[in-house]
């Protein structure tokens, strides 16, 4: 794994899954609708963008199984995502369907609420 401390990548970690607030399930059916024009030649497994796919990947992970790779799509999402919205108020926002659009496609649903009471609002229902 990366040269990054053990502090630094449970901050990485947690504001990670503080700003990826649709579960993997939500993504994978987001990234494959975007992907689903007549144009379109994706497989089914490349559906969306390399950073959209490593946050299905990561979402799928433990912790401990980070690779580097992971840490820079981690990185990438939380700016992304705090590059758009702000770092304090990240309560559910309507906005115009291409923001909410772009965002959808790192794993943020800024109409959703980020997480629930118990903090598993990414766990897939089954």
């Amino acid at each position: 794994m990366a040269d990054i401390a053990e502090r630094d990548l449970d901050d990485l970690w947690n504001e990670f899954q503080a700003v990826v607030n649709m579960t993997s399930r939500e993504l994978n059916d987001w990234l494959m609708t975007l992907s689903a024009g007549e144009d379109s030649e994706e497989l089914p497994d490349q559906a969306g963008t390399r950073t959209g796919r490593g946050v299905l990947e990561i979402l799928g992970k433990r912790r401990r199984d980070l690779t580097d790779d992971d840490i820079d799509v981690m990185r990438e999402v939380v700016g992304i995502v705090t590059a758009e919205r702000g770092t304090d108020d990240l309560d559910p926002s309507p906005g115009p369907a291409d923001w909410r659009h772009r965002l959808m496609t790192v794993g943020h649903d800024p109409l959703k609420p980020l997480t629930s009471d118990d903090g598993y609002s990414r766990v897939d229902q089954r």
